[in-house]
């Protein structure tokens, strides 16, 4: 009986495996890293709407993201859109992979606090 072991040739697949990102989820991730800083009164418009747009039909790996926001009176403007604007593409690309090219912010209004504290009051009362 002869060893046929010498014979036997192995071949093993490459085997590629594709993650697909929802435009809606990296607009909720977004919206929940600009929500946590403070001076963000809130969000306007829908919530992924126009908010992500993927770049170049073959690199979708890069995103820009536009954001409505509200920011709280008394909080310096140009401060809080930069750490919301550090925030999102932290959280986005930390969750992701994905790169963020740029993340532009438009200031919808200014909220002022005890609005704020109403807003959330009613929200919890609805629920």
């Amino acid at each position: 009986m002869s060893d046929n072991k010498d014979n036997i040739e192995v071949q093993a697949e490459e085997t590629t495996t594709s993650v697909k990102i929802s435009d809606d989820v990296v607009a909720t991730i977004a919206a929940i890293a600009a929500g946590e800083i403070e001076g963000v009164g809130g969000m306007c418009g829908s919530l992924a709407g126009d908010i992500i747009e993927r770049l170049g039909k073959k690199n979708s790996a890069k995103v820009r993201i536009s954001m409505n926001i509200l920011v709280v009176y008394n909080y310096r403007i140009q401060e809080v859109c930069a750490e919301v604007q550090a925030a999102v593409k932290n959280a986005v690309e930390g969750m992701t992979g994905l790169g963020v090219a740029d993340v532009s912010i438009t200031v919808q209004g200014i909220v002022m606090p005890h609005q704020e504290t109403e807003e959330a009051e009613e929200d919890k009362e609805d629920k």
